[in-house]
């Protein structure tokens, strides 16, 4: 048990009583191991893949699976077993349901009935929709809009099968007035470790209308940073498995993430939520595979090098113009009608000759080709002509007169040969060439010819929705690669083209798509207005929801960052939760001090803090730093664009690579005027650097500080001379 301090601002009846129920629940939780039980959860439910099993067999090896994941359960909810109460009684009824809300739902053993309500579940709902405005709750059942009244909302921290915490955060007949979410404060003051988490005992109204909106939907997120939108969107797919288990599965929905790195980031929450075999990938990463590989990625580093360097604003955006073009709804129009053109010209413009006096008339391939398999994607309608063009050469041979069949069949052959060479060739890549020269104003320039022989293609990031768009055309979506979900994280840096391509393999239209178009810092790839996806769907398909509320920072960090980008109208502000912390400081080093500084600098921050992080404008600048920090001693990680995992700790990382990511401890580095001049971009990195850190941020800066940062907003410190 804890310390009775951590109970100062409970009574003590309330605390013997959840005492008391926690006993009695954990003693049930291990009633139901039984003898064996922690042997079975070492058992190797691996599958063997070799081994032929017989129908009696696979019956006894699903029960023993189904037992196994029972007690992997319940071993979880031993450690954990709820962190919620709901006292709740129907309208009409006299008898007051008392219900703990855990992860995982767990039956009492004696009488089969509920003792743990899945957070998911339709009367869970209302632990987090109940806000304490007004008595009245309610919830969607299958029998209907069940309504009551609510009499107690209670926070638990269970860990370890210890109670840490009790807080009420409504009580029937007290004034509420005055009542802060404290529990939410308390979670939110923690330091953080080197994965998301779940955040189920803390969701809040907002978000929890969104984890539970119409599968069928496409939802779109605008959430501020620190506004929780990704871990949303992890326990909305947690919410859809459990209430659509006939209808979706985990294998067929994927989680779309920035890069590798934060795959790993966030690999840890699902797990956590009792989810697993869910797809984490990037679009590349996708996009590559199912194009089986015929083509490779070429390098980024050069690119996020020249986009987030030292360049003129103009200079940057006339470079990348094309990219942008190749990502708009307008390309993939263009594409459509090049590909119907394309079709309509594949067949040859001669008829079939196979030998002397036998003839397979034009108008009779192109029957075949234009009715009989017009509903077959392109590929396979080619094939399929060409198989039966093969076949009536056959047949023809057998029915001749001639006495040298085999002659004759070797002379068809070689026609037959020549004939199907008149056809295309259907490879996306040629295609997607040839649609590039023949444009006008875009080039085939940035698919690079390796001139080793035998090696790939490589394309660059936007080439891949157009190729996807060419393979789907001409070979269709494989019944494999559809997804029932799809989840695109840091969405405003993706591109029309690519949603719309991503549609195709989403029948149901079953989308998440969230970001912040304050973070929008890859502008010449992404998007400037939400419009542009909810356009892609039809009316009524697709839902904006708005979550400006951001839950990770200070009120301090929170405000120096809105500060940062308020000249700039069409960014929207983070709105803070009262949660008060240190001033950010703001110091003026001397240029020949300026490593050394850091690195003492993250000794002091490192001292209080689990995860710390060091930003830079550029990865040039990151290496550098590295450098000076491991010559001082201290244990850092470099994350750079190829990085795969995230180590916690120390990390020193481009500001670009860290959206998404949070620190404890920020120090940005190097905020002078040359650095982040006043164009939005700068002020866009700035935003999203300051607002990685949850409780303390520092500035460093030599020279001029940045025009951008108003130093008034904290505390000014200055070393240099």
């Amino acid at each position: 048990m804890m310390e009775s301090s951590e109970f100062d601002s409970a009574p003590m009846d309330k605390l013997q009583e959840e005492q008391a129920h926690l006993l009695d629940v954990l003693n049930k939780i291990r009633k139901q191991f039984g003898p064996g039980g922690a042997t079975l959860l070492e058992i190797d439910d691996s599958d063997d893949a070799d081994e032929a099993l017989t129908a009696d067999e696979i019956a006894e090896a699903t029960v023993e699976q189904l037992k196994l994941e029972k007690l992997r359960n319940l071993r979880i909810a031993e450690r954990e077993p709820y962190f919620g109460r709901l006292d709740f009684c129907e309208r009409g009824g006299s008898q007051c349901h008392r219900m703990y809300i855990g992860k995982r739902g767990i039956d009492d053993p004696d009488t089969a009935d509920r003792m743990i309500l899945d957070w998911r579940a339709p009367a869970a709902s209302m632990f987090y929709s109940f806000t304490g405005q007004g008595e009245e709750a309610g919830y969607e059942a299958p029998e209907g809009l069940i309504q009551g009244r609510v009499f107690l909302k209670r926070n638990i921290v269970v860990r370890d099968s210890e109670l840490q915490r009790v807080v009420d955060s409504y009580v029937h007949g007290q004034s509420q007035a005055a009542i802060t979410d404290e529990f939410l404060l308390y979670r939110l003051e923690e330091n953080k470790d080197s994965r998301l988490r779940d955040i189920v005992s803390t969701i809040q109204a907002e978000q929890n209308d969104i984890i539970r909106a119409d599968r069928n939907l496409a939802i779109i997120i605008q959430g501020v940073a620190g506004s929780g939108k990704t871990t949303v969107a992890l326990h909305r797919l947690a919410y859809l498995l459990y209430q659509h288990q006939d209808r979706m599965r985990a294998d067929r929905m994927v989680i779309f993430a920035p890069n590798s790195m934060f795959v790993d980031y966030i690999s840890e929450v699902l797990p956590e939520l009792g989810v697993g075999g869910i797809q984490q990938t990037t679009f590349a990463n996708w996009a590559l595979r199912v194009l089986d590989y015929e083509v490779g990625l070429q390098d980024q580093s050069h690119r996020l090098r020249d986009w987030f360097g030292l360049k003129d604003e103009r200079a940057r955006a006339d470079a990348y113009r094309d990219v942008g073009t190749k990502g708009s709804v307008a390309l993939m129009d263009e594409l459509h009608e090049y590909l119907q053109r394309f079709e309509v010209e594949a067949v040859p413009d001669e008829d079939f000759i196979p030998f002397e006096g036998k003839v397979l008339a034009k108008d009779t391939i192109e029957q075949w080709y234009r009715q009989d398999y017009r509903n077959y994607p392109l590929a396979d309608r080619r094939d399929r002509v060409l198989a039966r063009v093969k076949r009536w050469m056959e047949i023809s041979v057998k029915e001749s007169t001639e006495a040298d069949k085999k002659s004759l069949k070797r002379a068809a052959t070689a026609k037959y040969r020549a004939y199907e060479k008149l056809w295309p060739t259907l490879k996306p890549l040629n295609l997607y060439r040839e649609f590039l020269d023949s444009h006008g104003q875009l080039n085939s320039d940035s698919i690079y010819r390796p001139k080793k022989r035998g090696a790939r293609v490589e394309v660059q990031v936007e080439d891949l929705a157009p190729l996807l768009y060419i393979h789907a055309t001409l070979h269709g979506v494989d019944h494999r690669d559809r997804f029932d979900h799809v989840v695109i994280d840091e969405a405003q840096d993706f591109s029309p083209f690519q949603i719309a391509v991503l549609r195709a393999y989403c029948p149901s239209g079953s989308f998440t798509i969230l970001g912040d178009l304050s973070q929008s810092i890859h502008t010449y790839q992404g998007i400037t207005d939400w419009r542009e996806f909810a356009d892609l769907f039809e009316e009524g398909e697709s839902a904006y929801y708005q979550l400006d509320v951001s839950y990770r920072s200070t009120l301090e960090i929170i405000e120096f960052a809105n500060h940062i980008i308020r000249r700039f109208r069409q960014f929207r502000e983070a709105k803070p939760v009262f949660r008060s912390g240190e001033q950010v400081v703001v110091e003026d080093i001397e240029w020949k001090v300026r490593l050394e500084a850091a690195a003492d600098k993250l000794y002091e921050l490192k001292r209080d803090a689990n995860t710390v992080a060091l930003l830079t404008r550029t990865e040039e600048d990151a290496h550098v730093y590295h450098l000076a920090c491991l010559e001082a001693g201290l244990d850092a990680h470099l994350i750079d664009a190829k990085q795969t995992e995230y180590m916690g700790g120390i990390s020193i990382v481009p500001i670009y690579l860290a959206k998404g990511l949070e620190f404890d401890s920020v120090l940005i580095v190097d905020a002078d005027a040359r650095h982040y001049d006043e164009s939005p971009l700068s002020a866009k990195l700035l935003y999203v650097g300051c607002t990685r850190a949850l409780h303390r941020l520092c500035i460093q800066y030599t020279d001029e500080l940045s025009p951008l940062i108003d130093a008034s907003h904290g505390q000014r410190n200055s070393t240099a001379s």
